[in-house]
Order: C-alpha cells, then sequence, then structure tokens
C-alpha cells in the first residue's frame, strides 16, 4: 500500500511544544484542551494571533518538538513490511530546513527526502491511506482515512465522514495491518 503521513500531531507533538512556548512566553497556563479548532491564539487574550504564530520562526523551535508515542517503530514497521510511506506535509518554506533536517530525519533517520511531499492540497496526492489530524486534508481525498484525534478535531464526528478516528500509533498499525 502507499500510505500517506502528515507530520505535525500525527507524527510529531507540535501543539504540546507550541503551547508550552506560548505559555512560558506569555506567563500563561493555557492547556491543550483549550485549544479547540485551528487558531492557536484563541486562548490566549491579549496575544495576536501574530505574536502566537510567530513563535514557530524562533530559531530551534521546530528541533524542540518530540516525536509522537511509536510513530518511527509504527512507519519503520509499515517499510518493513514493503508499503510505501510518503510524509505529506504543508509545511511552509521557512520552515522546511529546520523541520525536515531538525525534527523528521532526526527521529526518523530511515526516511528520505525522496518520501517527503510538501504541499497544502492533500487532496492532490494518490495513496492508499492518509493519516493526518486535519480534517480539512481528509475531506475529499481518494484514500481511506485514518483521522489522529487532537484536540483540535475531538468534537469532529469522523465515523459520519468516513474517517477512522485513532488515538495513538498501536490502533495505527493494527487498522492497516487489517487492510492487507
Amino acid at each position: 500500500m502507499v500510505i500517506l503521513v502528515d507530520m505535525d500531531d500525527t507524527i510529531e507533538q507540535l501543539l504540546k511544544t507550541w503551547v508550552a512556548r506560548a505559555n512560558e512566553k506569555y506567563g500563561r497556563n493555557v492547556s491543550l484542551d483549550e485549544i479547540t479548532d485551528w487558531n492557536v491564539a484563541a486562548p490566549y487574550p491579549g496575544v495576536t494571533k501574530k505574536e502566537i504564530y510567530g513563535l514557530t520562526y524562533e530559531p530551534g523551535f521546530w528541533s524542540s518538538i518530540e516525536p509522537m508515542p511509536g510513530a518511527a517503530e509504527a512507519l519503520k514497521h509499515f517499510l518493513d513490511e514493503g508499503h510505501e510511506v510518503y510524509i505529506v506535509t504543508a509545511t511552509e518554506i521557512e520552515h522546511v530546513e529546520e523541520k525536515m533536517k531538525g525534527l523528521l530525519f532526526r527521529y526518523f533517520p530511515f526516511l528520505t527526502w525522496g518520501q517527503v511531499i510538501i504541499t497544502s492540497r492533500k487532496q492532490m496526492i494518490r495513496g492508499d491511506v492518509l493519516i493526518d489530524d486535519g480534517i480539512h486534508n481528509l475531506e475529499g481525498g481518494k484514500y481511506k482515512k485514518i483521522m489522529f484525534t487532537a484536540p483540535h478535531n475531538r468534537n469532529y464526528d469522523a465515523e459520519a465522514n468516513g474517517m477512522i478516528r485513532v488515538n495513538n500509533w498501536d490502533e495505527i498499525v493494527r487498522i492497516i495491518d487489517n487492510m492487507e
């Protein structure tokens, strides 16, 4: 199978790092549960969206993010089973070098640039499965849809919209192994 995999909050813990940095910088105590949509700045009254999103441009931000538990082992398992694995990310051009070198290839050294697709239109990419936390990336695609639970999608009815909701990489491995 061709397995397409998102990066942010799917194989790595972007939101956890981002909220911790924002809390530290702005003296807040926002929890991940307070992030209910794509606007990470919403639970920070008095702090602009530009300031919150600006944190991602600080040197070392991307290399400070840790992988999701079990993600590296799962992707390696899929490759070992003969599947093709592609990282499909909407990474901004300014973040590509640090994000790939300091995060992706650091924690997933078995992946190469030839397995990275950068696009904001994931529905244009062909594969058998897409694993993603972004509803907008899963809707409309011509692939099996596996939604990784995140604070911003927890109230979305995945099943009613043809998606399989998962909470961890062990669940994903079981699902994909059963699809073979």
